[in-house]
């Protein structure tokens, strides 16, 4: 829903929102001056929504270095939120134009124990025989999603998951060091996708792409293919595709 497209009920609501948006997006807590620079309002309107959001325990004021902060009440919120999540219901209409628009399967996983678990599947209409199937379980370095996922990751998430992962091969394109690892999360994370050539399974080629917003992760998606029919100009497509597919998703969250 757009304002643009559809009229919406209460403009301080709005102007709130922006608010409550820049703190979340501000790396140390801002004063009424930045606030007020930052989204383009004039100082005495964003404090009277400031007083306001501080009222209803939204935010709150450090008396002392005069910056806001999102008052801790919003966990409640957040938590909530996050029991009712299903990413499905999110990316299902997405996914579904993706498969239909690329001809290829989709996949969509989350992160459980380390590794990446079968969550969705579209399957394509000129699908061969893969070896995943939904609940299954795929490492996370061997796979585009887990590798996907991976390139977001801190480096004490990644340390974390290193300490607690054997590299073992699969197939014999599997990276099985952690060095090559990292060298590779750093190049998925340049291009903004990861790549699976033939390195969970034989024969088959997969990209991945994250889904994550406001620094956390809720899963990722693939495309995955016998590596005969991706070539260089269909994986440009695909590439294409699935990124806009990914824009669209995490607009949705």
């Amino acid at each position: 829903m757009s304002e643009s497209t559809n009229k919406l009920y209460g403009t301080v609501l709005i102007r709130a929102k922006e608010i409550l948006d820049y703190l979340l997006n501000s790396e140390t807590a801002p004063t009424l001056k930045e606030i007020s620079d930052g989204i383009g309002m004039t100082k005495p309107t964003t404090l009277k929504i400031l007083t306001t959001l501080e009222a209803l325990k939204f935010v709150t004021r450090d008396e002392n270095t005069k910056a806001y902060f999102l008052d801790v009440s919003l966990l409640a919120y957040g938590e909530k939120a996050s029991e009712e999540f299903d990413i499905r219901s999110i990316v299902t209409p997405t996914l579904s134009r993706l498969r239909d628009s690329t001809g290829e399967t989709i996949n969509l996983g989350i992160v459980n124990d380390n590794e990446i678990v079968l969550l969705d599947k579209f399957e394509s209409p000129q699908s061969i025989f893969l070896k995943s199937r939904i609940g299954g379980r795929m490492n996370m370095y061997s796979s585009s999603m887990g590798k996907a996922i991976l390139s977001a990751y801190s480096d004490t998430e990644m340390a974390d998951y290193l300490d607690h992962t054997d590299l073992k091969k699969v197939t014999p394109n599997t990276i099985t060091t952690s060095d090559a690892l990292i060298a590779d999360l750093q190049t998925t994370k340049g291009r903004g996708y990861s790549v699976d050539d033939e390195e969970n399974e034989v024969d088959i080629f997969c990209v991945g792409f994250v889904i994550t917003k406001y620094q956390k992760i809720y899963g990722a998606f693939s495309i995955t293919a016998p590596k005969f029919r991706m070539d260089s100009e269909k994986r440009k497509k695909i590439v294409q595709l699935a990124k806009a597919a990914q824009k669209e998703i995490i607009d949705k969250i």
